[in-house]
């Protein structure tokens, strides 16, 4: 049976209130959200979700890189539950690209990230992982822990010309692909 979960939108508070760490991963609690989360993500066109984001203030998120039609060029990976996740930029490099996010429906902004991140987390064996991150999944990484964190994408903004609407940005990146 599927437990898809409503997304929460922008405005509800629970999206901007830091995020509980997880103490008992095998907990019937961790488990349902857990199986909630990757529900609802698998339910969308999105390559992430936090449990904010289904209005549950834990930290738990999943990494979920894909083609879509929300991310054409998006890489394929296996879904990543990764909970109490932390991060160290391996640089001060940073490099702006687009996001979007299911709680932000209809806008797209250009976002500055670290382009290389080395991130901790415990997977769903209770194991402490460490791997390294680097492109459009760190990107990824760093916006989902933003949820954690009680921020959403829009937040790291730099410039408020680079919100678009979904539809300017869908016309935009057209123009931008080369014609064959």
């Amino acid at each position: 049976m599927t437990d898809i979960r409503e997304i929460a939108q922008l405005g509800n508070p629970l999206l901007r209130c830091p995020a509980e760490p997880i103490t008992d991963i095998d907990s019937p609690e961790s488990q349902t959200i857990i199986k909630a989360l990757q529900d609802t993500l698998a339910s969308t066109q999105g390559v992430g979700i936090a449990a904010p984001q289904i209005s549950v203030s834990k930290q738990i998120i999943i990494i979920a890189s894909r083609p879509s039609t929300r991310y054409p060029q998006a890489p394929l990976m296996t879904p990543t539950v990764m909970i109490n996740p932390s991060f160290k930029a391996l640089s001060d490099e940073k490099e702006k690209d687009w996001e979007g996010c299911l709680s932000i429906p209809g806008i797209r902004a250009l976002v500055p990230r670290y382009k290389n991140i080395l991130i901790t987390y415990t997977n769903t064996n209770g194991i402490l992982v460490e791997t390294c991150l680097e492109g459009f999944v760190a990107r990824i990484f760093q916006h989902e822990f933003d949820h954690l964190e009680g921020k959403v994408y829009l937040d790291n903004v730099i410039d408020n010309r680079d919100i678009f609407s979904e539809s300017e940005y869908f016309k935009f990146i057209a123009s931008d692909i080369p014609k064959a």
